[in-house]
């Protein structure tokens, strides 16, 4: 099982310690075919139960694979279930008499294949996240058997123009038939030997052989190759060319590929236009000033799919380090896998290039010609910062069929809840189908699994003309094992081809120089990573048209500390808040108003340099900073005494509202699963019951949501989703933290919350569409622009006032919100700012205040939000199915509309009553509005119901 495969399942945010263990075994009998019943035994001694939690169940579990006849064409068992879940069917028996696993098993049955020449096996805990797995074991299936002696197996041999390459191989149970071919040709045979040798002399070219060894029926083949030193040609690279693919706009029939290598000696270009045997005219040319490798392909087809690899060769290797690879471009924008692509449905990705037969490793696609996105909005206009109301979702997880598609499907939810940013969680190719995407290995390439380029960029385009931004999570502290940039420069010492990087490599630190290191830590004090971290901002902000990056744990953009002191790590760090900045420069170098957002999670003091950095320039720059409020939030929501005063950017010392504030996130627990968990309970009213716990997330939002500045929604806490976030799955709760990995955090996760219509469920309902008449207030008035006081000092009861001084009194200017998250009623203080008619926004209800200190008795997890205006603006078009329409729009001196309204108010947009119209019933009434100034304004109707709808128009 390689290492490439397991790597999908750590944690993006953990240190995770390697449990690898390696065991004794014996197979009975130790000689068998595939079609011979044997017995694998593990000695128990060897194994630590303990470390992998196996103690006293001795769950223990083979996880296997094969390969045909000629030891190539790798394939798991059916019996081997998910890593994070074994089937049973690959359980051992424990002997506790002997202090043995055992488990029989017949090759062809078990692997549901013929013709086995060898298997593979590990033994593992049932969830093996976290290295929970012994040794790689690999075994000879049948008693005739071949030994390539000289060279190695699916070795490359790297030899000088004209050298010699010495052959050597023997077999079992006497004389067989050898046959050589070099790139296809035969070249040697010896009918009768069972030692076989030769030597191919004067070779100039690179070669691919194959040894074909046959005894009676049975043939085994083995391959291994040969490259050849092409005395790399100095000669300069054509001006204006970037790293990777070079697409020439005026002859597509050409392109010119790019790659920085140093301390490489020379490399190839393979790929289909070469049969993948490439001759010494694809050997990389290298430029003496950049020393980058490149070389212009010729004889390209238009709209054909091409794909390739780099062949990377290093004639004199660190120890352990392979003296060749063959890897993707690192500049990628779609590759191929042959891990992660067999189980991609065409659902999802139709049509997808194939992947060269014979290879190994991931390829990139290279097509000229390409036909671009036909993008509908080219001039979106993003909401304010101050404004935002972010979404955040893991595709993987919203719907079942796990696609772009589904999104699209469900932009009507996403319009109804009235956010106005999406945020999706890593897309760019990870390594694995079912990920959260933290395991990133090429960041500039699409990952497969949700759907194509095109679909992507379809959801980004239906967003924006529904006035959607869409950010994207990109995780740049760090790339996996897949990624060419450490493949290039690794350890390897077991050859599989996978490895961590050497001292040598020039983008990735041996030793992670922080505290929460996951996959290969990046040096971002490094130009070459600094170079293709700027790639990575451009290729999504241009060919994609995103909106902003939200900044995976930014805490590891540091050289200042090691793997093992946390208090540098949390420390304020000065290279780390210039590298930051730089990459937020560029950003906006490219998009004046992109978001920048980090997920730091630090002091004060060093998000304080980014939040206000460039925040008075026009337009407003400043970068947003995650704000995690989980714990604090969940305390009231269980009913528990808490403090949300930080919930405001100006308690952190922000110049200005840069803080996304949230109660839930991806990485937190959800807050109605430790409501019906731990909720507080006080007579009849039990929080841990379901619909009293929802009854609760109203307020949540109320003292949440409408806190000025940024904010973010995990996806399906509007419907408070009760399901642990650690839902295995098999839809049971694993929470074992202390079991380093053990947990089912990263799983994915059921979701019936379409199946079972949660939006009918009026428990659930209500949430949402509390929150989303929340959300309407936040985005268009201009009070939820002001500044907030919180008093909420360790209480269950929450008091917010929000003022925007530089509304006058005759707008909605002054807000006070009310909750009361204690499990009793109490009497909540006030504090209005003044007497007299005060409005509660949620259903424009009024109070007469005669003393602004005078409490309010609320229910427990109740909530208000008054106002000392109604809230006019936000009313607009909030109902659902709402059918009214206004004729013209745009409007010169009058308008129509499409049913009979007994009274119509006519508001500008700063919030000001301008005309009354009473129809009295007329079915053709004319709405005079020839005396208003040109401009936008909104119109509020009620019909003889008192049914409120509003529509806007534009007086030209």
């Amino acid at each position: 099982m390689k290492k490439t495969l397991l790597s999908i399942f750590l944690l993006m945010a953990v240190t995770v310690f390697a449990q690898q263990q390696t065991v004794t075994y014996s197979i009975n009998p130790s000689t068998f075919e595939d079609t011979t019943p044997i017995t694998i035994t593990i000695n128990g001694n060897s194994v630590n139960e303990t470390s992998w939690g196996i103690s006293t169940t001795h769950a223990l579990y083979l996880w296997s694979w094969s390969y045909d006849i000629n030891d190539t064409n790798q394939s798991d068992s059916p019996s081997n279930g998910t890593w994070t879940a074994s089937n049973e069917a690959a359980k051992f028996t424990y002997n506790a008499g002997t202090d043995t696993y055992t488990k029989t098993i017949t090759p062809s049955t078990y692997f549901s294949r013929n013709g086995i020449g060898r298997i593979g096996f590990l033994v593992k805990a049932k969830d093996g996240t976290g290295d929970k797995k012994s040794q790689d074991i690999v075994v000879e299936v049948g008693s005739f058997q071949v030994s390539l002696t000289s060279p190695a197996e699916n070795s490359t041999s790297i030899i000088a123009s004209g050298g010699n390459l010495n052959i050597s191989a023997t077999n079992t149970n006497g004389a067989a038939s050898y046959t050589l071919k070099a790139n296809g040709t035969i070249i040697n045979t010896n009918a009768s030997t069972s030692s076989y040798s030769y030597s191919h002399t004067n070779i100039t070219a690179n070669q691919s052989y194959e040894l074909t060894v046959t005894q009676g029926t049975t043939t085994i083949s083995k391959k291994f190759s040969v490259v050849v030193n092409p005395n790399t040609v100095s000669q300069a690279m054509p001006s204006g060319l970037v790293d990777g693919i070079n697409y020439n706009t005026a002859d597509a029939t050409k392109a010119t590929l790019v790659l920085d290598a140093p301390l490489k000696d020379f490399v190839y270009v393979a790929g289909s236009f070469n049969n993948w045997q490439p001759t010494s005219a694809y050997a990389m040319k290298k430029d003496p000033t950049s020393g980058k490798f490149w070389l212009e392909l010729t004889g390209l087809v238009s709209g054909v799919n091409n794909t390739y690899q780099y062949w990377v060769v290093d004639t004199t290797p660190l120890a352990n380090s392979p003296s060749m690879v063959k890897t993707a471009d690192p500049y990628s924008t779609l590759v191929l896998s042959p891990y992660d692509d067999p189980y991609i449905p065409t659902s999802k990705y139709p049509n997808m290039p194939a992947y060269p037969a014979g290879q190994n490793f991931e390829v990139t696609v290279l097509k000229t010609g390409q036909t671009p996105y036909n993008w509908q909005v080219t001039n979106f206009i993003k909401p304010e910062k101050e404004k935002l109301v972010v979404y955040e979702l893991l595709v993987r997880d919203f719907d079942a069929s796990k696609s772009y598609q589904s999104l699209i499907d469900r932009i009507d939810y996403f319009k109804n809840l009235k956010i106005n940013a999406i945020e999706l969680m890593p897309v760019m190719e990870f390594e694995g189908n079912e990920s959260w995407g933290y395991n990133t290995s090429f960041h500039m390439a699409l990952d497969k699994f949700y759907g194509t380029s095109d679909k992507l960029k379809e959801f980004i385009d239906l967003c924006h003309q529904n006035g959607i931004a869409v950010i994207l999570d990109v995780a740049l502290n760090h790339a996996f094992g897949r990624n060419p940039m450490v493949r290039m420069w690794m350890n390897d010492p077991d050859g599989d081809g996978f490895g961590s990087p050497t001292a040598e490599n020039p983008y990735f630190n041996t030793v992670a120089k922080h505290t929460y290191s996951v996959g290969e830590d990046f040096n971002h004090q490094s130009a070459k990573t600094q170079y293709y971290v700027e790639r990575v901002v451009k290729q999504w902000i241009e060919e994609y048209k995103i909106d902003g990056f939200r900044w995976d744990l930014t805490k590891g953009f540091t050289q200042a500390c090691t793997a093992s002191d946390e208090s540098c790590t949390n420390a304020y760090q000065q290279d780390r808040v210039d590298i930051l900045k730089k990459y937020a420069d560029y950003s906006w170098s490219l998009d004046p108003t992109h978001y920048t957002i980090f997920e730091h999670l630090g002091t004060d003091a060093e998000e304080k340099q980014w939040a206000d950095y460039r925040v008075t320039e026009s337009p407003s720059k400043g970068i947003m900073m995650w704000g995690k409020m989980t714990d604090p939030y969940n305390e009231l929501s269980m009913g528990y005494t808490s403090n949300i005063t930080r919930m405001s950017s100006a308690s952190r010392g922000f110049a200005a509202n840069r803080l996304i504030g949230y109660a839930e996130s991806h990485d937190e627990e959800r807050l109605m699963y430790k409501n019906v968990q731990y909720g507080a309970t006080n007579g009849t009213y039990n929080v841990k019951t379901l619909n009293t716990a929802l009854s609760r997330m109203s307020a949540i939002g109320a003292v949440s949501l409408l806190v000025p500045g940024p904010k973010m929604i995990w996806h399906f806490g509007e419907l408070g989703w009760e399901s642990s976030i650690f839902t295995c799955n098999d839809n049971t709760v694993n929470t074992d933290s202390d079991a380093i990995g053990g947990d089912c955090k990263l799983d994915t996760k059921p979701q019936p919350q379409w199946v079972n219509n949660w939006l009918g469920d009026s428990n659930r309902n209500k949430i949402y569409n509390d929150w989303a008449k929340m959300i309407t207030l936040k985005k268009v008035e201009p009070v939820f622009l002001g500044t907030s006081t919180i008093t909420n000092s360790n209480s269950k009861i929450v008091n917010i006032k929000i003022t925007n001084a530089s509304l006058t009194a005759t707008q909605l200017k002054d807000v006070v919100i009310l909750a009361n998250f204690d499990t009793t009623a109490q009497n909540v203080a006030t504090g209005f700012p003044y007497v007299g008619a005060w409005y509660n926004l949620m259903d424009n209800t009024t109070i007469n205040v005669t003393d602004v200190n005078a409490p309010i008795n609320l229910p427990p997890g109740e909530y208000r939000i008054y106002g000392n205006k109604q809230a006019n603006l936000a009313i607009e078009n909030f109902e659902k199915g709402n059918a009214v329409s206004l004729y013209p729009n745009p409007v010169a001196d009058y308008f129509t509309l499409n049913f009979v309204a007994s009274k119509v108010q006519i508001y500008a947009v700063t919030g000001q009553l301008v005309k009354i119209f009473n129809t009295n019933g007329n079915t053709d009434f004319q709405f005079s509005v020839s005396d208003l100034n040109t401009g936008l304004y909104l119109v509020k109707t009620l019909d003889e119901n008192n049914k409120v709808q509003v529509v806007k128009f534009i007086k030209k």
